[in-house]
């Protein structure tokens, strides 16, 4: 199979032909149509984040395809079946797992991290975590839900735990926060996004912003927001992973709100904690997306509410794959994926 190899930070990808993987003990083998190239990946290759396998790897965790074989004790699935991967899954048997919190497992399980990922044309999956895909679901725009669609529905339905006519703000409109601007509408939430890019405020319109707004145009964003959003924010999200923006987005919640951390920030952060006593605030994070939640967000997707194929701004070849990495690090578009056919 053609394959694009991870061989080290500061280098290229690969482009190569490797042995075609052969699926073990309950596993099968996808045949994959198409991986989104995501901001993890450029962890690896631009920033010095180590793999949890050593490479060389195959890097990519949004896959989708269909399957090839079944392995030895494989069932659920017939050859040609449509299938999403998840971007990870954990071990069944841990503290966390038992409890319904796969995303936290000890012995978590990352496709292009800890196993070979989808920037190849076969990958092999347990056939107990892989999601089969309805019709409707266009089969390459599918893979954006593996991550880029999965982590903001988490974070919007399970940890920020939008409502019906909540008042949301969404700090940053990349590649995730775009999408917990989409899931959160599809919640029913009146969704303030905010972002510097044109751009980005343009999408997120499309995708169900009620509002958008500039941050280098106010003079102080919590009155701002307070004034658009009557009051302030039930429920904050941070999609940017920065101390400033982290702060920024405390400062705009309401009397009872919520503020839903997704951005990574190794920084040490300062809340008012009077403010989270006194006006009975949450401070909550979110991490990725435990696969039991991916069942009914490609329900949603299927039924139209979440929408998948306007995320998808850029298709390159696996021939191409380094242009779609430059894409990714000018900030072009939405999402690039790689497609393999």
């Amino acid at each position: 199979m053609r394959a694009a190899r991870f061989v080290g930070a500061g280098k290229p990808l690969e482009v190569t032909d490797l042995p075609d993987p052969v699926p073990g003990e309950g596993e099968i083998l996808v045949e994959i149509a198409a991986c989104g190239i995501c901001h993890t990946d450029l962890s690896f290759t631009d920033h010095g984040i180590p793999t949890m396998k050593e490479p060389p790897l195959v890097l990519g965790h949004e896959i989708s395809g269909r399957v090839k074989e079944l392995g030895p004790g494989a069932a659920g699935f017939a050859v040609g079946d449509p299938v999403l991967l998840p971007a990870v899954y954990g071990c069944g048997e841990c503290r966390y797992c038992r409890s319904g919190r796969e995303n936290l497992c000890k012995n978590m399980v990352f496709f292009g991290s800890s196993r070979d990922g989808g920037f190849a044309e076969l990958v092999t999956a347990p056939a107990a975590k892989v999601l089969p895909l309805p019709a409707a679901i266009p089969l390459e725009a599918a893979c954006v839900i593996a991550d880029a669609v999965s982590t903001p529905y988490h974070a919007v339905k399970n940890r920020g735990r939008v409502r019906e006519g909540d008042k949301v703000l969404v700090i940053g409109c990349g590649g995730i926060g775009i999408n917990i601007v989409q899931c959160a509408a599809a919640a029913g939430g009146e969704v303030l996004a905010v972002d510097l890019r044109p751009s980005a405020r343009e999408a997120a319109r499309s995708l169900g912003a009620a509002h958008v707004l500039d941050p280098s145009g106010v003079e102080r964003l919590d009155k701002t927001v307070k004034g658009i959003l009557a009051g302030g924010a039930d429920v904050a999200f941070e999609a940017i992973g920065r101390k400033d923006t982290i702060e920024a987005a405390f400062s705009c919640l309401a009397k009872g709100g919520r503020l839903c951390v997704v951005g990574y920030c190794a920084e040490k952060v300062t809340l008012a904690a009077a403010k989270i006593m006194f006006f009975e605030q949450e401070v909550v994070g979110s991490l990725g997306c435990p696969t039991a939640e991916y069942r009914p967000l490609i329900e949603e997707v299927a039924a139209g509410r979440i929408r998948v194929e306007p995320l998808v701004t850029s298709r390159v070849s696996l021939e191409e794959i380094n242009e779609g990495f430059d894409r990714l690090r000018r900030g072009e578009g939405i999402r690039n994926i790689v497609v393999m056919h």
